[in-house]
This record gives C-alpha cells, structure tokens and sequence, in this order.
C-alpha cells in the first residue's frame, strides 16, 4: 500500500500545500436560523482593556464594526445601521469577552473579531476570529458529523529507501468546514512541522488531510496527530496514535488497556472507551512479512525502470522527428513572392 500516500500527495499543487500552525486559526459555531449563538473571544495580555471592539469579516467585504463596548461603564455603543438588540456583549472574565446574537439569520454567517489597541495606542490587536455558520431550514446534516480518521503508514520500502517515513491522516464526513490540525511525539508538547492539503467540499460535508515526514532517528516513537474540530465528541480534541514503525504495531483499550490485534492502531476516544463505530480509525497497516516488503522493493524498481526506459524511448523518438524535418526543410527551395526560384 506504499503507493497510496504516494498518489495523494502527488495529486497536491503545491500552492495546495502549507505549514500547519495554530496560530490565528479560527474557531466555529454553527446554529441554524431563528436560534441565538455566543461567541467567546480571549484578548491578548499586552493590549488594553478599556474599550473593547467587535468587528464582522465576510467573503469578499471588508471587515465591519458592528459596535464598541465602554468596559469601565459597561456601556455599549453599536455603529449606525444596527438593529437594538441583534447583538449583547459582556464581559465573562479577565481578559475573556462574550458577543451573544439573537434571531440569526444565514446573512450573519461570517468571521467575528474583537480587538482593542495595544498599550501605545498606535495599534489595533485583533483576537482570534470565531466563524459562525447559521444553516437554512432545510438542511439536514448526520447525527455524527465530526472528522472521521483513516491513517495511512509508510512501507518498509519507503523507509530503507529514503530513510524516513511519511505519516500520512485523512479526515473526512466532517461539518464545518473550520478544522486545526497538529502533530506531536507522544509524550511531548512541541508541535512538529508538518504538511497539509486544503479542506475540499465534498457533498453536505468536508475532507483534509495532513502529512507528517518522520526521520529515520524518530521512526521507533509514537506519534500522535491532534485534531481541533467543532463536532469532535464531547468538544475533546482527537488524538489520533501512529504506532512506532520499528516495533510492532498493537491496540489500546483506554477502558481496560486490552489489546486485540497486533496489527491495529491504538486510538484515543474523547468518551473514554472503545467504541467500533465509524468514529474509530481506520488503518492502512504495513506488513512485517518479508516476501512482501521483497515485493514491495522489487515493484517500486521495476517501476522506475520502466519509467526510466520509457523516457528514453520517447527522447529518442523525438529526435528523429527534429532530424527528418530539419532535412525537410533544408531540401526545400525557396520561393519569392512572385514565383521566381532563388
């Protein structure tokens, strides 16, 4: 199954490619209409805290103030244009602001900011956004609409190869379309640098996948990619476990730590236990038989050999189409414009 993280990446642009990084990602609230929705926003130690803004950024509009809230006075002030009592804002804790909406309508689908000026009073800090989608009536979306996980792990070919291995996750069925993704070793917090393909619409839902490349060194640890989403259940992020490539690869019960099959891969659940639903990952597991990885090798050789002799003969067929017209060309004799031969 070498080829098959091959194929995906290789259909990958690469302006389609990016860095994972988390920050100034943003969040989702997704209600439909007629409903209310509140949106949290964390503002950053260095900036003030006297008067707080909020702004709203849609597809293809400039950013718009909706209103400023006067913290000391509790006052809000909304812009001209808005409707008294569309929007409520409030402070929840230190530093943490709420805007609360009511009767959404799908028109107020779009990214929410608030920002306030740092202590020079020269710049304007923006928080984290929060995307709220308000759905129609009409729309009928699954029960269970969060990412579901397929990992795929890389060949012993791959790794004798190359020396390093590709961890490849595939996320799909998921609404929104807002997802964070990042990997990390198993029992550690660095975020490690990884690669990452733009979220695609696929029906009523959405897909994305990420890949991380893993060298040689790092091959014998787990590692465990992260995923942030709306709908994850109970609002826990996945941990999704990429077993160690030089050791075998087991499951984890996290109820009774039972393993089952020495071939699957150990998943976190946010619940708490096992469940075999379509939650659960699925695995394109490599084999530790050794005709297999042979084959494996073999297949890959043969491949770049054919590829390799098919170049060639396209070359050389190339050429001898650049010989016989150039002859062409040169046995032709040259005719004025009024018929006269030179």
């Amino acid at each position: 199954m070498w080829w098959v993280p091959v194929l995906l990446l290789a259909l990958l642009s690469p302006a389609s490619q990016k860095s994972s990084n988390l920050e100034g990602r943003t969040k989702s609230v997704t209600r439909p209409t007629g409903s209310s929705a509140e949106i949290t926003c964390d503002l950053p130690e260095f900036s003030s805290f006297y008067i707080v803004h909020w702004y709203l950024h849609q597809e293809g509009k400039a950013p718009q103030r909706l209103l400023y809230y006067d913290v000391s006075n509790s006052r809000v002030v909304l812009e001209s244009g808005i409707s008294p009592g569309k929007y409520d804002t409030y402070v929840s804790t230190r530093r943490n602001l709420r805007l609360r909406l009511r009767n959404l309508i799908e028109n107020d689908s779009g990214v929410y900011y608030c920002a306030n000026w740092d202590s020079t009073g020269w710049i304007k800090v923006f928080a984290e956004g929060t995307k709220l989608i308000v759905t129609s009536p009409d729309k009928h979306l699954d029960a269970d609409v969060s990412p579901k996980p397929t990992i795929f792990l890389p060949s012993i070919a791959e790794t004798n190869l190359h020396k390093a291995g590709t961890y490849l996750c595939l996320l799909e069925k998921f609404f929104p379309d807002v997802i964070e993704i990042r990997w990390q070793e198993k029992n550690s917090n660095k975020i490690l640098k990884s690669q990452e393909g733009n979220t695609v619409k696929t029906n009523d839902t959405y897909m994305k996948f990420s890949w991380l490349t893993v060298p040689e060194k790092s091959l014998d640890k787990e590692h465990r990619c992260i995923v942030r989403h709306e709908n994850n259940r109970n609002g826990v992020d996945q941990e999704i476990i990429f077993p160690p490539i030089k050791t075998d690869v087991t499951t984890v019960d996290p109820k009774d730590s039972y393993s089952k099959d020495a071939h699957d891969v150990t998943t976190v659940d946010p619940k708490g236990n096992y469940s075999e639903d379509a939650n659960d990952v699925t695995t394109m597991d490599r084999k530790d038989n050794y005709s297999e990885d042979a084959n494996d090798t073999l297949l890959l050789q043969l491949t770049n050999t054919s590829a390799y002799y098919m170049y060639l003969l396209l070359l050389v067929k190339s050429e001898v189409y650049f010989a016989i017209i150039a002859v062409c060309l040169l046995r032709r004799t040259a005719v004025c414009c009024n018929g006269e031969r030179l």
